[in-house]
């Protein structure tokens, strides 16, 4: 067997944080604002704005569906979140949040050609959050609430979802959810074993692992084969604490779990199939030993962040055939960068009300089939972020998915959803190469 550097690799493991601490206050923000009009002298902005402007305002007040074509509205997603569940660091308020919601908009602008701002609100109240977003629909094409803790992400989502006119999702719910189903799918190609078959623990039940329960669930695997475990234990029916307050976490222990198995993240793991985590940062939150003890050709999707529950290393070394982890510096990425950006594009350039499940379905789908089964490897279950192709094709499968599903406005066909994704996603990859090129974005060295 190969010898593993331990050291190397936490060295390794270690360099995103430092360069992050060097490079944030280089750069003083990671997104600004720029003009995509012409400005050929200084009588244009009687055109882009007063007197001009005011007969596009009419036009608009007349027909409020023209604001599409008038304004950036159609390409413009909010990052919206409190700053109480952010990343591994748990509620570290607006403030000290941004820095992850504006990266969240790098993401969003680079990968999928998508306008995206960061909006951190200094509420924690659940009724609060859902009026803000409400009142700032006239602005957005779409939103995207992020890192805000349970249980009050469920209710937020489902009322959003219901109430606005325009597509709202939680990225920690459906995006991860949809991302770690298509991993899931090729992992299993793999490991040559069905979902509606294999044991499948799920360590942690917050936002992200309970929306994954439901997809995978939709998908196709057996609840009475699946076992969650939270803090304090496993999940089952005896677990009444969640009855009246919980709705989401009750319907679980009553769906899965049927042997009602007690004890935690071990007996969870026994024997199992799968193990998908997105608990407490590690490592060590999941154990080598625990591991060994999991069915043959296991397996393991270690995904908290900023660390994962158990190194993939340790993890491969007590016997998983796939290892997984939600980081980019790690083979077998598992992270929601791979879903959101072609979701919304496609969803945009559709004009799409809502984003369903069976669309969250058919971007997983379709992010698993951008790796032909004849490349699908025990290290690479999933592409990566420089296969920039997946964005276009992940767009182009939602977009036509939601005119199926009849929330769409606008009707295109797939090559015309995927021409448009490419065109905005080089867009956006031109201008920021040309202003490295030119000096406009400076180098740190």
């Amino acid at each position: 067997m190969k010898t593993i550097n331990t050291k190397k690799l936490l060295k390794a493991a270690e360099k995103p944080s430092k360069d992050a601490r060097r490079l944030h206050p280089f750069y003083k923000g990671k997104i600004e604002v720029v003009p995509k009009c012409r400005v050929r002298d200084f009588n244009d902005f009687a055109i882009w704005y007063s007197p001009g402007v005011a007969s596009v305002c009419t036009d608009i007040y007349k027909n409020p569906e023209l604001v599409y074509e008038y304004t950036n509205k159609w390409n413009t997603v909010a990052v919206i979140s409190d700053g109480t569940r952010v990343l591994g660091l748990g509620d570290i308020g607006p403030e000290a949040s941004m820095p992850v919601m504006e990266g969240k908009a790098l993401l969003y602008k680079y990968l999928g050609g998508v306008d995206s701002f960061p909006i951190c609100l200094g509420t924690k109240d659940q009724q609060e959050i859902i009026n803000t977003v409400k009142i700032l629909q006239p602005s957005l094409g779409g939103v995207n609430l992020e890192d805000i803790s349970q249980p009050k992400c469920f209710p937020i989502l489902q009322t959003l979802r219901k109430e606005c006119n325009i597509p709202v999702w939680h990225d920690d719910q459906q995006g991860t959810a949809l991302v770690t189903l298509a991993g899931l799918i090729n992992a299993l190609k793999v490991v040559n074993k069905k979902i509606s078959k294999v044991k499948i623990a799920l360590i942690g039940a917050g936002a992200a692992n309970m929306c994954i329960a439901r997809l995978i669930m939709y998908y196709g695997a057996n609840p009475a084969n699946m076992i969650i475990a939270d803090i304090e234990g496993t999940l089952h029916k005896g677990r009444t604490e969640f009855k009246n307050v919980q709705p989401e976490k009750w319907s679980l222990c009553v769906e899965t779990n049927p042997q009602g198995i007690l004890g935690g993240i071990k007996e969870a793991m026994e024997n199992a199939d799968v193990v998908i985590a997105l608990a407490a940062p590690g490592p060590g939150i999941i154990k080598k030993e625990w591991v060994k003890g999991m069915a043959k050709n296991a397996i393991v999707f270690a995904c908290a962040n900023p660390v994962p529950e158990i190194w993939p290393w340790e993890a491969l070394e007590a016997g998983a055939a796939v290892v997984a982890t939600g980081r980019s510096d790690f083979g077998n990425q598992v992270n929601n960068s791979l879903g959101f950006p072609g979701v919304f594009r496609g969803t945009l350039d559709a004009r799409a009300k809502t984003i369903t499940d069976n669309m969250c379905i058919t971007a997983a789908q379709e992010l698993a089939s951008c790796i032909p089964d004849s490349k699908i490897k025990p290290n690479k279950i999933l592409p990566t972020m420089d296969e920039w192709q997946l964005y276009p094709r992940v767009a182009a499968a939602v977009g036509v998915k939601a005119i199926k599903e009849k929330v769409a406005d606008k009707k295109m066909t797939y090559d015309q959803f995927y021409d448009q994704a490419v065109k905005m996603i080089k867009r956006s990859r031109a201008i920021t190469s040309n202003m490295m090129q030119k000096g406009l974005i400076k180098s740190s060295k």
